[in-house]
């Protein structure tokens, strides 16, 4: 990483003051507890310099609200993303009023977190899909059934063409289907179902878990054949998702649970901050989120917003899949995929078990999205 003094990370805010409430005491404080965290005049000139964060701009934007951009200076930062998302909102985090609205990463950043591994391109390669069409994703639940149970889901939807057959991220190591078993059935029965179609369907098992056996996890996962796997970063770390991007050689998808706890209007981080660039930069190929219109509150602007950071061109940072799910219909499939593009991998669940037939409905799900 370069430590040049111009070469800065910018970070913009919201800023809700109470009455009486001076906006750039608040904006300068931001800048100081997120780097030297003392107070004012217990640290030289030449610390407010170099390490200090700088209040580039502030903004009224009205109903007591203010838009503030800090810049960071690299030093601060290092080479480490913990470090990276603790300037971002550590401390900061815990202080009414103040809300993570929007990162400008520079190229020595972009080039220090690697980001996804794979990327749109890469997962279109690892499922065999060279045509431009939307990717389809489908979930194995419910936690309860055995894990031969899974793998006959799995074999159903593979064979009905479903490029991603993910477990649901309930599915842990509870004893009606062990991880271990899960894993090599659920495998296995894609791998059948491939060898009868010509297709390759992928398995992504949910490797979050325990970091004492973290690493014994996703090697059992490679052993299997599987291609990739499904992580739930906020429950394991958001370091965990980048070692697998990095080292593991398995493509990513991630998983919001936890999230909605960051989303509020005054305070917390914007959902395309979170999911689309923090999500993106420590390394996920594919993010999954609540698409508008589901089980949860995100509007079509707010996925919209996501998808873009996904997808926005940061080089050398790979781009990443959107995963729209929560409740998309199998049935108005082709309204998402003209409002989302081509890029996109939709998650569908519940609109296929819904149907008694799940290789029939997979395939005249997979042949709607051909045609679009």
């Amino acid at each position: 990483m370069v430590d040049h003094p111009d070469v800065r990370l910018r970070v913009r805010y919201q800023l809700t003051c109470a009455a009486g409430e001076d906006p750039f005491a608040k904006a300068r404080d931001i800048a100081v507890e997120q780097t030297v965290e003392l107070p004012e005049g217990c640290f030289s000139e030449h610390v407010e310099e170099l390490v200090v964060g700088k209040v580039e701009a502030l903004e009224e934007r009205g109903d007591a609200r203010w838009e503030v951009v800090i810049s960071y200076g690299l030093v601060v930062i290092g080479d480490e993303l913990p470090q990276f998302l603790n300037v971002l909102f550590g401390n900061i985090s815990l202080k009414a009023g103040v809300r993570l609205t929007g990162i400008e990463l520079p190229p020595a950043l972009l080039s220090t977190f690697a980001g996804p591994r794979f990327g749109i391109d890469g997962m279109r390669e690892l499922c065999g899909v060279g045509e431009r069409r939307a990717l389809l994703c489908t979930a194995l639940k419910p936690v309860g059934l055995s894990a031969e149970q899974l793998a006959e889901l799995a074999f159903r939807f593979a064979l009905g063409g479903i490029d991603i057959i993910k477990d649901d991220h309930g599915l842990a190591n509870q004893r009606p289907a062990p991880f271990k078993e899960r894993v090599e059935r659920c495998q296995e029965a894609v791998t059948k179902a491939n060898g009868r179609t010509g297709a390759a369907s992928l398995y992504f098992p949910n490797a979050t878990g325990p970091i004492s056996g973290f690493e014994e996890r996703l090697e059992f996962v490679r052993a299997a054949g599987c291609k990739g796997v499904l992580l739930s970063p906020l429950l394991m770390g958001f370091d965990s998702v980048r070692y697998v991007a990095a080292l593991s050689g398995l493509a990513v998808l991630a998983h919001p649970a936890l999230a909605g706890s960051f989303f509020h209007d005054d305070a917390g981080i914007a959902p395309e901050v979170l999911l689309g660039q923090i999500f993106r930069l420590m390394g996920s190929d594919g993010v999954i989120y609540p698409n508008a219109g589901g089980r949860f509150s995100f509007t079509e602007i707010v996925c919209e917003a996501i998808n873009a950071k996904l997808r926005e061109r940061l080089e050398p940072l790979r781009r990443s899949f959107p995963v729209p799910a929560g409740g998309i219909d199998a049935g108005k499939i082709s309204k998402w995929v003209e409002r989302y593009g081509v890029d996109t991998i939709f998650l569908v669940g519940g609109s296929l078990y819904a149907q008694s037939d799940l290789e029939k409905a997979s395939r005249e799900l997979l042949e709607k999205v051909s045609r679009i």
